[in-house]
């Protein structure tokens, strides 16, 4: 706002108690830079002088384009061109672009130099250095002007980086994955589920088999089996059909009993979820109260078998639900938009999974500074961390304040930032204009925070506490030329955003992992999900271990999915053995042991003795070696020796493959030792020996 004409008496007024201002040493040209335009406002009020504008145009040619635009007020005052005498105007411009006593800049509140006021005596120019002083902190930075580097973290873990165990030892995958999955946990899961079974099947006929640790660990095989050999369908695993021809399942574990597992898993104690239930409403209920001691023990195994790198990132994770629960949250720019949310802690160079928690709402004890504020905190709270870390987040967690708290924990951050977050410099001067070429630059700093914008496809805002404005870092761009051709183009980039892309991805690098072969399944029951997901993060934790114990041991790796093979092998044969309808183990079977005969040929019609041999090596079991003798090629039934098998389950105990359509039958022949099917609608059995020359 330009200043009245009583102002402008006052100003004159008040020359005249002054001491005398030279006038003398003014140029020809000169006409003092407060007559231009909005001449008094940089003094008298708080808007800004477009001070681009004023730097591109010589001293003279400014001085007569200002002298052209100035107030009315002002322009009776103009000095005569080749005058030494004193006049108002040198007094009045003297007190207007000269500030008072005492006072200080709106924006720093620090007072106005002395030099500045020297200098008006001279040419009347401010020099580059005086108004670099006073306008330090009042103006975006160009990349040409230099910035202090700040002093680099020195790195102070309070462990070893690296996994936590034995360095000299071999692990298989079992022991790794053990170190999770550990025999209190399996203790916890098994007494759970056989108590809230045991309720659940009170009423039914059988009622509940208790489960043991076998198997719940034949269990887990076949949760990790069903993550690498996807199907639409749970029971599609036990089909016989040509289709799904499956056999490893069945061998592991029977699918009712599997089922039956799944139906009554449970994580916490049934008794405590319902004193938890009858606090529904109030600020006592526990919302994750299903999934409490098996989330505490996977998480406390997580932080305490492995001590990250100095590198670390915080991000989101969803877990994919549709389901109909108040957990449930949508995050519009992830791939899963719908699900559980969880905010996780990772290893920027490996994804290992140091620490997470499971959004369940607004916190009941907010510290007041934000919720990703009290995020970020809280995920940094592990024991034995130790100082000197690097943490990289993104707009959502990032602000000044943040930033310097973390700073005297010795955490160093870097994150992109949002322009409306508190502390953000509110500055216009010198900033990136519109349509600014690739690799422009822009920086503030304030105390130990700095500021840097940087123009690419659009513009990004960095907030750092690690990194100076530019450190001659280039980056290729694909840019279009003046004649329409697109080329490669180096372009200046800042050292703050060439570390972000190469550190933030440290849960997107673990979200990655999992993805790759997670064991999540279609349920009713919000909680499970939550069980899959924890058996992916043990899984993939556990695969991680294994790659940085190889590195430290310089033995080869195994890929994830060798790694998962093994590990399903491993728990398979740690597990329970199938029992399929209880007394299926005393059927009597006519085959030997250890598989079908292999390679034999079905004796001719004319041969009066049996295809196997009949005298008892010293490999075959009893069973085998006094096997009845027949002449003839006749049906027979696997269950036709069993005395104790009730006439409900005769029918379908003990049945095999055909070995003609693949199909179940209880039926197999005598001779050949072949099942083979013997229905109304499949004849298997005369087909089979018709095709090898075989007369029945």
């Amino acid at each position: 706002m330009f200043l009245s004409e009583s102002e402008d008496e006052e100003l004159e007024w008040d020359s005249d108690s002054d001491s005398d201002v030279s006038d003398c040493g003014l140029d020809e040209d000169y006409i003092p830079r407060g007559l231009g335009r909005g001449a008094h406002q940089g003094d008298s009020t708080d808007e800004e002088t477009s001070e681009e504008e004023l730097d591109s145009t010589p001293a003279k040619r400014r001085a007569r384009g200002s002298s052209a635009t100035h107030s009315p007020a002002s322009s009776p005052l103009k000095t005569p061109s080749k005058k030494c005498t004193k006049s108002p105007l040198s007094k009045k411009v003297h007190h207007a672009s000269t500030p008072k006593k005492n006072t200080g800049s709106p924006k720093n509140g620090k007072a106005f130099s002395t030099p500045r006021r020297r200098n008006l005596s001279g040419k009347g120019e401010l020099t580059k250095q005086g108004e670099g002083e006073a306008d330090d902190g009042d103006r975006w930075h160009d990349i040409d002007e230099e910035d202090v580097e700040p002093p680099q973290p020195k790195f102070r873990p309070e462990r070893d980086v690296g996994p936590q165990l034995n360095r000299t030892s071999n692990y298989t995958p079992l022991d790794l994955f053990q170190l999770f999955f550990s025999k209190k946990v399996i203790e916890t899961l098994v007494r759970n589920t056989n108590i809230y079974g045991k309720k659940k099947h009170q009423g039914d006929k059988k009622g509940w088999v208790p489960v043991t640790a076998a198997d719940m660990y034949s269990f887990l095989s076949l949760v990790l089996y069903m993550g690498i050999v996807p199907l639409k369908a749970m029971t599609d695993y036990w089909k016989g059909s040509e289709l799904f021809s499956l056999p490893f399942p069945a061998s592991i574990m029977p699918r009712i009993r599997f089922t039956a597992i799944l139906g009554s898993l449970h994580m916490n104690d049934p008794a405590v979820e319902a004193a938890n239930d009858k606090k529904r409403g109030t600020s006592e209920y526990d919302r994750l109260c299903k999934i409490k001691p098996l989330y505490e023990q996977i998480l406390e195994a997580c932080y305490t078998f492995f001590h990250p790198h100095q590198h670390i990132s915080i991000d989101e994770r969803m877990v994919a639900t549709k389901g109909k629960i108040a957990l449930k949250q949508y995050i519009r720019n992830k791939p899963t938009k719908w699900g559980f949310k969880l905010f996780v802690l990772a290893d920027s160079e490996c994804g290992y999974t140091l620490n997470f928690y499971v959004y369940a709402g607004k916190e009941s004890e907010p510290s007041g500074k934000g919720s990703s504020y009290d995020t970020v905190m809280r995920l940094l709270k592990i024991p034995f961390l130790g100082k000197g870390y690097k943490l990289y987040v993104d707009n959502f967690y990032t602000s000044p304040r943040l930033f310097s708290d973390l700073l005297q924990k010795s955490v160093f951050a870097c994150g992109t930032l949002r322009s409306n977050v508190a502390g953000y410099p509110k500055k216009i001067k010198n900033d990136i204009p519109d349509r600014a070429p690739r690799g422009t630059i822009r920086w503030i700093r304030k105390g130990k925070v700095l500021f840097v914008k940087w123009s690419d496809t659009r513009e990004v805002t960095m907030c750092t506490t690690l990194h100076k404005a530019y450190s001659n870092d280039m980056a290729k761009r694909n840019t279009k030329g003046a004649d329409g051709q697109w080329q490669v183009k180096q372009v200046p980039i800042p050292g703050c955003i060439k570390d972000y892309n190469k550190y933030m991805g440290g849960v997107d690098l673990s979200d990655a992992l999992i993805g790759y072969y997670n064991v999540l399944q279609k349920t009713t029951k919000w909680y499970k999900k939550f069980f899959y997901h924890f058996v992916d993060i043990a899984t993939v934790n556990a695969f991680i271990i294994h790659k940085e114990m190889c590195k430290l041991q310089k033995q080869p790796e195994l890929k994830q999915k060798q790694f998962r093979e093994q590990l399903i092998l491993s728990l398979a044969d740690i597990g329970s053995s199938p029992n399929r309808s209880g007394p299926q183990n005393l059927i009597w079977s006519p085959f030997p042991l250890k598989g079908p005969l292999k390679s034999q040929k079905p004796p001719s019609s004319a041969s009066s003795e049996p295809g196997p041999s009949t005298s008892p090596s010293k490999e075959d079991p009893p069973a085998v070696a006094s096997r009845p003798l027949y002449k003839g090629h006749l049906p027979a039934y696997f269950v036709e020796n069993v005395k104790n098998l009730s006439s409900r389950d005769r029918a379908t105990a003990g049945r095999r493959a055909c070995v003609l359509c693949k199909m179940k039958s209880p039926i197999y022949c005598r001779t050949c030792l072949k099942t083979l099917c013997l229905t109304t609608t499949r004849n298997c059995f005369s087909e089979w020996h018709s095709s090898n020359g075989i007369c029945v």
